[in-house]
């Protein structure tokens, strides 16, 4: 027993949330971190009812997310790698003939390469450089999880290129350009380019210097800014003769030919602020299509709809010294009715997150009301475990 406990002890091992094993070859030509991490779920919601009570509740448990991840270099530090598997059923769903009928295991599988100075390329299968709750990783989350409008306006994953730039414009003033070409059809697909293909960019502005430990990307101000910290941002994002209903995300539009196919148009606009435990972020998105409504050859319709609309998020939060967070979220989406059917809808989210080990070991709930004009309302709760070696 002394000799096992001795050796437990010996063992080179990174601290808790730093990967479980952080590799680097004896020649230092190349280095490998491996990490893992989960997200386990509950959730427990209530429709409205005609009488206005709350009638037909719903409760489950999943393993919302199971995921390993390996980056480091190749080389030399300025070819950097990156690849994520998803193993749980909600990350790998989505099997189809355009995926070879495979399980969509890869999320991410990227190498990006500092040819020169600040220019970077990247090649391979990663999220686009969209908005930014999308960016986010789902485990530096400020609440349980992404807001209705990632679900209906993101851009997510795709396979192309992707340049990305950055220079000061004083000695603070930090901009970041970012530019991407892709397939169009989203993470996994393995038939080709069905349409045609998509092209995305994004400049960002921090006017008052980076974020300690990129934290204009991670949810909440785990590092408590001592000075005020901004970046604002722009997307444009355009997926030409796209054939999905969400640019690249969504279901196929298929009419008797094929595909119907449209360009599909979107603009995000978003900012965060952090200062102090405090944190503010803001999401605008905006799609368009040249012709929303799908058709066959002779002009019928077949019935698919590009969602066309606009999406408006707002998330704040504070961030208490005993590690316990508060955090709310408005969001409002507001689909073209004309074209979609569909009604405006509002959410309102309260949050409450204790951090054990900042985002590598929490503990998160929230409740969410929300309310659909001439529809019915709905409440839902839910509460989360999230564990990342």
């Amino acid at each position: 027993m002394t000799s096992l406990v001795t050796q437990a002890q010996e063992a080179d091992a990174p601290s808790f949330g730093k990967g479980i094993f952080n590799l680097v070859g004896k020649d230092s030509t190349w280095s490998m971190k491996i990490g893992a991490r989960m997200q386990l779920l509950s959730i427990a919601s209530w429709n409205e009812g005609a009488d206005g009570g709350l009638i037909n509740p719903e409760q489950s448990f999943l393993v919302r997310r199971a995921r390993l991840k390996f980056d480091g270099f190749a080389y030399s530090p300025k070819l950097k790698y990156k690849i994520e598997l998803g193993l749980s059923n909600r990350d790998i769903s989505g099997a189809s003939t355009f995926t070879g009928d495979a399980p969509r295991y890869i999320l991410d599988a990227v190498v990006m390469w500092n040819f020169h100075e600040n220019f970077e390329l990247w090649f391979g299968q990663t999220k686009l450089p969209g908005n930014i709750e999308r960016v986010i990783s789902s485990g530096n989350l400020q609440q349980v999880d992404r807001s209705l409008l990632n679900s209906r306006f993101t851009i997510d994953r795709d396979v192309g290129f992707q340049l990305r730039h950055h220079f000061n414009l004083t000695e603070k003033f930090l901009i970041r350009e970012k530019l991407a070409f892709s397939q169009g059809e989203g993470r996994n697909v393995v038939s080709g380019n069905l349409g045609g293909h998509q092209y995305t960019a994004r400049v960002e502005l921090l006017p008052f210097g980076l974020f300690a430990s990129n934290g204009e990307y991670t949810g909440s101000d785990q590092d408590r800014e001592e000075k005020p910290k901004l970046m604002l941002a722009a997307t444009y994002d355009t997926n030409q003769n796209a054939v999905k209903n969400r640019s690249n995300q969504g279901s196929y539009m298929v009419n008797d030919i094929g595909f119907f196919e449209t360009d599909i148009n979107i603009v995000f606009l978003d900012a965060m602020f952090k200062y102090r435990g405090f944190s503010l972020m803001g999401e605008y998105a905006h799609r368009t299509a040249t012709d929303p409504i799908a058709k066959n050859a002779d002009g019928t319709l077949t019935g698919d709809l590009v969602e066309v609309g606009d999406g408006l998020n707002l998330q704040t939060g504070y961030l208490f010294k005993t590690n316990w967070e508060v955090s709310g979220r408005f969001t409002n989406i507001k689909l073209n009715k004309d074209i979609t059917g569909r009604n405006p809808q509002k959410q309102y989210t309260l949050g409450l997150s204790k951090y054990i080990v900042g985002h590598k070991l929490k503990v998160q709930t929230d409740l969410s009301y929300l309310s659909e004009n001439a529809g019915r309302d709905e409440l839902m709760y839910r509460l989360q475990v999230d564990v990342h070696f």
